[in-house]
């Protein structure tokens, strides 16, 4: 891998499809759709910068959604793709908006996507979770094999946290505690709001968990963009419902 280049994991055939995760999250969170979308399109699942197996940004720009964007890209370029549907989840599907902006997408599916607030989040309010997550870190494989372990630290983010397996639980709460890229990335996330509706061209679906308690659905977006509920599922959805979220996916890259 070249220094820069994006960490990805590639399956399938047909139209090619990103996937993009959430803050503080790897590619690991697409691995319950995976293989049903593969079925259909040629799906590339990419860990952005300083998340999963990616190098953070080496030339000082601050990870923003649209450097983040940027970044996915490149590596569509670097990959010979040209245009591509594009679905994301949370901060990803505000990457995917970004990605349609630049006119990469063929297609935008935003999963509780992040980024449509009213006004800027300002600084994450508490103590710091991740540094007090960090000394658990040689405990946390054992905890997260029981059901209810997996409940207390995903519950969260996850509405059914049994439904996530093990070794994918590691992964996830590894990632998130560990990632170089979360801190700078959270706060560019957090000090802005997605802007340039008007420039997007490309058919957008946003679907929302009915049981996320991270991201609220906005009160308002383009009249065109079409509106799903995802039933019984969290802010991550894949693991708490995969046969819905990738007839979704599917849906809106149709």
């Amino acid at each position: 891998m070249k220094p820069g280049t994006l960490n990805y994991v590639r399956r399938g055939s047909g139209e090619p499809l990103v996937l993009i995760h959430p803050l503080g999250a790897e590619l690991v969170v697409w691995e319950p759709v995976m293989e049903r979308l593969a079925r259909d399109r040629d799906v590339i699942a990419v860990d952005l910068p300083g998340f999963g197996g990616s190098p953070g940004l080496h030339n000082g720009d601050a990870p923003t959604p649209q450097v983040l964007a940027g970044t996915v890209a490149s590596l569509l370029d670097d990959i010979g793709v040209g245009r591509a549907h594009v679905a994301g989840n949370s901060l990803g599907g505000w990457v995917a908006l970004e990605l349609a902006k630049a006119g990469r997408a063929l297609s935008v599916a935003g999963l509780c996507t992040a980024g449509l607030w009213s006004r800027p989040l300002g600084p994450r309010p508490g103590r710091d979770v991740r540094r007090v997550g960090r000394r658990l870190l040689p405990v946390l494989p054992a905890m997260l094999r029981s059901a209810k372990g997996r409940r207390v630290v995903l519950g969260g983010s996850v509405a059914h946290p049994e439904r996530v397996p093990p070794a994918a639980a590691a992964r996830l709460v590894r990632s998130y505690l560990t990632s170089t890229g979360y801190e700078s990335a959270d706060t560019a996330m957090r000090t802005a709001v997605f802007s340039g509706f008007e420039h997007i061209r490309v058919p957008v679906t946003l679907a929302w968990g009915d049981l996320d308690r991270v991201v609220r659905r906005p009160q308002q977006t383009l009249p065109e963009w079409r509106t799903i509920m995802l039933h019984g599922c969290g802010h991550i959805p894949t693991w708490d419902d995969p046969g819905q979220v990738a007839r979704a996916l599917l849906l809106a890259s149709t």
